[in-house]
């Protein structure tokens, strides 16, 4: 892949594909289990979710360490894109090539998290268009302080410009990285209640924020004016 070449911002239906999934199905069941879960972490999994076959969510979790893309998809079980913030596709350095690389393997694409473009708003429709469903972490970044506070309405946005509700995720136990073997850390992902696309804007800030708040038992400092 010559990453020169690679519009980040932009993909069409086609570029979520049997591949993408693939691709996901590996990094969990080959990488994430055998050699992150198994030594590190007891992953304990809870869910008040009940997907409809034929309908498309927008996944929102919190966000606490650079594991959670990996864990939230195998949480889910179904089919994700991700939106990212476009530090994440810089190419200066291997390191960051193969990052970059390999999230947009994943079915990442880049966000300007100062001016959402045009490309972005098409991408996400693009996402549900090939039938997946969209991960965005409203956080805006890692936040690893235990508290729910200035979060980024861009998911708002985009659940009511394509009319799909929102799923609240609970992620605790990553704030601080285990590394060492067989000495298991306790990682809980809790997927909570749909929120319809249809309420007020400040109603379902208030409801993800008062959601996630619960499931991670982290406290709530949003301010709703």
């Amino acid at each position: 892949m010559n990453l020169k070449k690679v519009n980040f911002y932009q993909k069409k239906a086609q570029d979520f594909n049997f591949l993408t999934r693939l691709y996901q199905l590996y990094t969990i069941f080959v990488l994430l289990k055998p050699f992150i879960e198994f030594p590190f972490y007891n992953i304990k999994i809870e869910s008040e979710f009940e997907p409809e076959k034929d309908k498309n969510y927008i996944l929102a979790p919190n966000h606490i360490s650079y594991l959670d893309v990996f864990f939230v998809n195998m949480a889910y079980g179904r089919k994700l894109a991700y939106i990212a913030k476009q530090e994440l596709f810089k190419t200066q350095t291997w390191a960051q090539r193969y990052v970059a690389k390999n999230i947009y393997r994943l079915g990442a694409f880049a966000l300007n998290r100062e001016k959402v473009g045009l490309s972005t708003i098409k991408t996400v429709k693009e996402v549900f268009k090939a039938k997946y469903d969209l991960c965005i972490f409203p956080q805006g970044g890692i936040r690893k302080n235990r508290t729910i506070e200035n979060i980024n309405g861009g998911f708002i946005y985009f659940a009511k410009t394509n009319k799909v509700d929102i799923i609240p995720m609970g992620l605790t136990g990553f704030e601080e990285y285990n590394w060492k073997p067989f000495k298991k850390k306790d990682v809980t992902i809790k997927i909570g209640k749909p929120i319809s696309w249809e309420l007020d804007e400040k109603e379902i800030l208030k409801q993800w924020c008062e959601q996630v708040s619960a499931l991670t038992n982290y406290t709530n400092n949003q301010k709703f004016d």
